[in-house]
């Protein structure tokens, strides 16, 4: 009876446990980010450095949402528009960070 029970309260925390750890850090928030998009081998081999002009221009903006820019050193090509996706946006949201595509404006 125990050991059901602790199985089933390792089922209902490993996701979240696993979901916080994905979150932990600006980097690797947005390694996660570039991972679930389709560019896996980029999320690990690429370098991430902060995104000077973005943060720079876009500073009264970023203070406000809590964030700041990033940018990859081997950007993934999005097919569609057939180029590359360098920029991103890391927002701190609690406990956890929040990565999303920035885009080059």
């Amino acid at each position: 009876m125990k050991q059901t029970m602790w199985k089933k309260i390792i089922l209902i925390l490993s996701p979240i446990i696993l979901f916080y750890v994905l979150h932990s850090s600006p980097s690797i928030a947005l390694r996660t980010y570039v991972w679930f998009h389709g560019h896996p081998i980029l999320a690990v081999k690429t370098n991430i450095v902060d995104d000077e002009e973005h943060n720079e221009m876009d500073w009264e903006y970023l203070k406000e949402k809590n964030a700041k820019c990033y940018s990859l050193t081997k950007a993934p090509k999005d097919i569609a528009t057939d180029s590359f996706l360098t920029n991103y946006i890391v927002q701190k949201m609690g406990i956890i960070y929040v990565a999303g595509y920035y885009g080059d404006a």
